[in-house]
């Protein structure tokens, strides 16, 4: 942690609430404000299955006394109900993370991801307005924007790059966006947007194409997989470590000033240069087991997402500390460790279900 980090934890018992708690991004949030001396607090679907995996190593019992997190059942597109669980939380900040996040399904259910990511953003800036109205207090508040925003503008994309979203994900995120300015600017609301392009980590959903390559690859080594299907291999994305960029979350809200902030790392690579470094870690010719489907291709596609994060480095002195390289190898061994494990219970006679 470098001094200027240092300098702005002066905490107390400060309460957070987390939208998306379960998700990649949550849950490494949730561990970072925990380690912080936070009480933290998260909005999760309630479903018929338990889908807690992530924070599940953070769980305490809410009935024993050091117990600092605590779940709350809610949804981005109940709006009563965001306001009961934030009167009930008391938070000083808020971090809106939940969202339909994943590009491709967004062509698939275009409404569905409006709903959640543009309008339940303007439901949760919403009741957070009305909760400082009553409470004369003044959350703060961090939205989770998205390089997608940028879709096809030029690269490199900085705060100033005006956003050409090419995906209903895209467009609603950049609605969301422009609903945490507006309320920043009409209601004098702490509201902070975090553009944050491509991050990822061994928690990383299965769909999304960093996971799907490392997962396929170690099970490919194991004799668990055959074939891994692939779209576009030439797109190039700027990838960070995700728990590199949940600690930018948390420094925007430290501000005096609320502002947006682009989060990358500066440096962009493609899908073909994540298959190379994840083949070299495994000893592996990707080139052999990776087939081209075109059900994979966007129906307008984002070629080159390349951030500049300098705003962030020179305002509140974040940087990231993983590299691509590593980034990737990490995910790698995590996910070859568990192929191999899926081979041992298959050799015991258990049913493994690959997804």
């Amino acid at each position: 942690m470098g001094k200027r980090e240092s300098a702005m934890e002066d905490l107390g018992m400060k309460k957070a609430l987390i939208t998306g708690i379960t998700g990649q991004d949550g849950s490494y949030l949730a561990e970072f404000l925990l380690e912080k001396g936070y009480e933290v607090h998260g909005i999760f679907r309630r479903c018929s299955t338990f889908n807690t995996d992530r924070i599940d190593h953070l769980y305490v019992d809410a009935h024993e006394p050091d117990a600092k997190m605590f779940l709350h059942a809610g949804d981005l597109s109940d709006g009563t109900g965001l306001r009961h669980i934030l009167e009930q939380v008391q938070p000083d900040e808020v971090y809106n993370l939940g969202a339909q996040s994943h590009v491709r399904v967004s062509f698939d259910q275009p409404e569905y991801t409006a709903d959640v990511t543009a309008t339940g953003t303007l439901r949760l800036l919403e009741a957070v307005r009305d909760h400082n109205d009553r409470s004369k207090r003044n959350v703060r508040f961090y939205q989770a924007g998205s390089s997608e925003m940028f879709g096809a503008a030029k690269p490199p994309q900085d705060e100033s790059t005006p956003f050409y979203p090419r995906s209903p994900y895209a467009v609603s995120k950049v609605a969301a966006h422009w609903y945490g300015v507006n309320y920043r600017e009409g209601y004098n609301l702490f509201v902070c947007n975090g553009i944050l392009f491509n991050h990822e980590s061994p928690r990383r959903g299965e769909t999304f194409v960093t996971r799907k390559i490392t997962r396929a690859l170690g099970r490919i080594k194991v004799g668990a997989q055959k074939k891994l299907y692939l779209g576009n291999l030439d797109a190039k994305r700027d990838w960070g470590f995700a728990g590199d960029y949940v600690r930018a979350m948390w420094m925007m809200l430290q501000q005096d000033t609320p502002d947006d902030y682009v989060v990358a790392t500066g440096e962009a690579h493609s899908v073909r240069d994540f298959l190379d470094v994840a083949g070299e870690r495994l000893k592996l010719d990707w080139e052999k087991y990776v087939e081209i489907d075109p059900r994979y291709f966007r129906p307008t596609e984002v070629d080159y997402l390349l951030g500049n994060p300098r705003k962030a480095v020179d305002r509140f002195g974040w940087k990231p500390e993983v590299s691509f390289k590593q980034l990737v190898e990490m995910m790698v061994d995590n996910d070859l460790a568990l192929a191999e494990r899926e081979m041992m219970l298959r050799q015991a006679g258990h049913q493994v279900v690959s997804r």
